[in-house]
């Protein structure tokens, strides 16, 4: 009977030794396991913050091609500054429920929201014209 009894204290201390050597293990690896994942986290930051960079460069370089060719600046002229070519006659076609814009002094006075610039320096113009 004596003889269990040992056996039983000697298991239970090598379980404790375990016990104490697995937690000094995990205390001593949590600040570098801690590390490890915030810096990988920061690098797939800096990573999709490339890509996304890397993305504008290529529409920058894109847009940039695009604005070499002579006719796609005609085209552009055309269709955000509405510039014609000599001898062209523009129409714009607004929204019936808009006003119809006529330069004259009366329409000068009143001027709907959302014209085009030109129409509003010939409209400024022709008032100032007619005091």
């Amino acid at each position: 009977m004596s003889s269990n009894r040992p056996s039983k204290k000697k298991g239970s201390g090598r379980s404790m030794t375990l016990a104490i050597v697995l937690f000094l293990l995990s205390w001593m690896l949590a600040p570098p396991t801690q590390r490890y994942f915030a810096q990988r986290a920061q690098i797939n930051a800096v990573k999709a913050e490339v890509s996304a960079s890397n993305q504008a460069l290529t529409e920058a370089a894109r847009q940039l091609e695009l604005w070499k060719d002579p006719e796609y600046i005609k085209t552009q002229a055309r269709e955000r500054l509405h510039f014609i070519l000599p001898g062209e006659r523009q129409y714009i076609v607004t929204d019936s429920t808009e006003p119809q814009v006529m330069m004259t002094t009366a329409v000068a006075k009143d001027l709907p929201s959302g014209l085009p610039w030109y129409n509003r320096l010939i409209a400024s113009i022709t008032e100032v014209g007619a005091k």
